[in-house]
């Protein structure tokens, strides 16, 4: 019985070790603009586009073996991206052309 007790204790504490090393980072858009051009974040870490704007957006990446669509964002709307493989992945805006954020995965 002790011996189970501490196996669970040992898995549940390694679960949270590793959620706790997966970090979420925060892109706003704002002015039909991302809050940065460029960001760099470890694999397995996503990232949460949050609307500030007052317009709607479409965050997405053709970028080969990252591709992805957050889908129609209204304003005051998050979409996550989790990112896990290495590499750099240019996200845009399917309505506004001139946003451009560049995600170096490490």
């Amino acid at each position: 019985m002790k011996f189970a007790k501490l196996w669970i204790v040992s898995v549940l504490s390694l679960l949270g070790a590793v959620r706790a090393l997966a970090e979420e980072h925060t892109i706003t858009q704002k002015g039909k603009a991302f809050s940065t051009g460029e960001i760099t974040i470890k694999a397995g870490d996503s990232v949460k586009f949050q609307n500030d704007d007052d317009t709607a957006h479409n965050v997405f990446s053709s970028t080969s073996a990252h591709e992805f669509n957050v889908g129609i964002q209204k304003s005051g709307v998050a979409g996550s991206q989790k990112f896990d493989k290495p590499g750099e992945v240019e996200v845009r805006c399917a309505i506004h052309p001139q946003m451009k954020l560049k995600v170096n995965v490490k």
